[in-house]
């Protein structure tokens, strides 16, 4: 158990350094991380805040002994599939910043995504210097990619003079100031005569200094659930795609095709865009994955009731394991598509907005799941008996059990009973209806039950 204090821990490490621990595993980039926007410009622009020692804000770091699927490519450079740790360390903010960093200086071992004829190793030209502290364009010349140097045998006169300074050795790349700037500092400390305060000189000892000394902050997370880092996640990508507990599950349940041991891949998040894809006809079709995944869950806990899935609440979402829904998804995948045939041609109630409670897709799933003869009389009066209840009979996960029991129970013996309960003309005419409101759905599911011509 963390205390307040270990929770949260400041750090920070030089670039080469970062660098090597993502090369050696020690940080991965979880699948549920926005595609990065590479652009040749805004690396530029990210070297040059590091080449004037600004700062680039920290970088957020989750420590956790969940495993989760993670991208085995950053930047083109492939990780292995088969890493497994006692801890491991995801990336949740910085995803964009350790690609550029990462290929900038390592490029030539991989390729930038829709570009993969481009070579992202960067360059540095010694001869481009700093005027003063407010320079703000010198960079682009500074720093170059190689289709900015290579002249091809002269026929691009663009590049002409830049391909003879990196001939000269005043052009060179990162990578080699990082490996073998002591060869590097001589050539140069050669070509400018022995003059020690050359430009030149000077602007090597500038490089070599920032790779050598520059730290980037990061921020430790320690002993936070996956609910509270799904917050997180969205509190700090405001401008991005919100993390949710969907996106978690499927990383954590995804599993590599591995023909030689003759093992399948699972990707659940492919799964259920095939599920909605073969269902497209259907105004159900674009239902949440939220809502879907709790529906999973359902089916999960009946199935095997030693899963640990006590609830659809995030914590008990995170405990889905692969074989758990493989298991379930040919049965599910009927039960959910016979739900929706239920709610369109059955009660005639043309897409989920008119539901009234949500958790109506989760209780009538259960009594669908594994049941070849459903009662469609029974699943009738249960509809619009709790829909339109004086009380709110269906509004917690309390309910929610109590009622797939009671759906469960008619479905393994075929008995039932609800208590009587008259509709009160008088509490209709003064309840509070609301667009989301159950009563204001109800009584529109039942003129939708009516089949209107407008």
């Amino acid at each position: 158990m963390f205390t307040s204090t270990e929770r949260i821990k400041a750090d920070d490490q030089s670039i080469a350094l970062y660098l090597e621990n993502l090369l050696s595993h020690k940080y991965q980039i979880p699948t549920f991380q926005r595609d990065v926007v590479w652009e040749k410009e805004n690396v530029k622009k990210l070297w040059d805040s590091i080449y004037k020692f600004y700062p680039l804000g920290s970088i957020l770091i989750w420590k956790t002994n969940t495993k989760l699927e993670s991208h085995r490519e950053i930047g083109g450079i492939k990780f292995a599939d088969n890493f497994y740790s006692n801890e491991y360390q995801y990336i949740l903010d910085g995803q964009q910043r350790t690609t550029s960093l990462l290929t900038s200086i390592h490029g030539g071992k991989g390729k930038i995504a829709n570009n993969e004829n481009f070579d992202p190793t960067l360059y540095i030209d010694l001869t481009i210097e700093l005027t003063d502290a407010t320079d703000d364009t010198s960079y682009a010349k500074r720093f170059l990619f190689w289709d900015e140097i290579d002249d091809r045998d002269g026929q691009l006169k663009a590049n002409i003079v830049k391909k003879q300074r990196y001939q000269d050795q005043l052009i060179v790349s990162l990578i080699d100031i990082i490996k073998d700037r002591g060869e590097i500092e001589r050539n140069i400390y050669v070509s400018v005569n022995g003059q020690f305060d050359h430009p030149y000189m000077q602007q090597f000892r500038r490089i070599r200094e920032v790779l050598a000394n520059y730290k980037i902050s990061f921020i430790e997370l320690r002993g936070i659930e996956v609910a509270e880092v799904c917050q997180i996640f969205e509190r700090i990508n405001q401008a991005g795609k919100p993390l949710d507990i969907f996106d978690i599950v499927v990383a954590k349940t995804f599993r590599s095709e591995n023909k030689t041991n003759n093992i399948s891949g699972f990707y659940l998040r492919e799964l259920f865009d095939q599920f909605k894809k073969s269902i497209f006809s259907s105004q159900y079709a674009n239902i949440d994955n939220w809502t879907l995944l709790q529906m999973l869950a359902v089916v999960v806990k009946l199935e095997f009731p030693e899963a640990g899935i006590q609830n659809i609440t995030d914590i008990y979402l995170n405990k889905l394991k692969t074989e758990h829904i493989e298991a379930v998804w040919s049965n599910f995948k009927i039960a959910v598509a016979k739900t929706f045939d239920f709610f369109d041609n059955i009660l005639h109630i043309k897409g989920g907005r008119l539901i009234p409670y949500r958790y109506l897709y989760l209780t009538i799933t259960a009594y669908f799941y594994r049941n070849d003869k459903p009662d469609y009389s029974f699943l009738n009066k249960y509809f619009w008996y709790y829909s339109f209840h004086n009380a709110e009979l269906l509004t917690n996960t309390t309910h929610l059990w109590q009622h797939i029991d009671f759906v469960n129970q008619q479905k393994a013996n075929s008995t039932y009973s609800f208590n009587k309960f008259d509709i009160d003309k008088n509490s209709l005419r003064k309840s509070f209806y609301s667009y989301r409101g159950r009563l204001s759905r109800a009584v529109l599911s039942l003129y939708a039950n009516h089949k209107p011509q407008d």
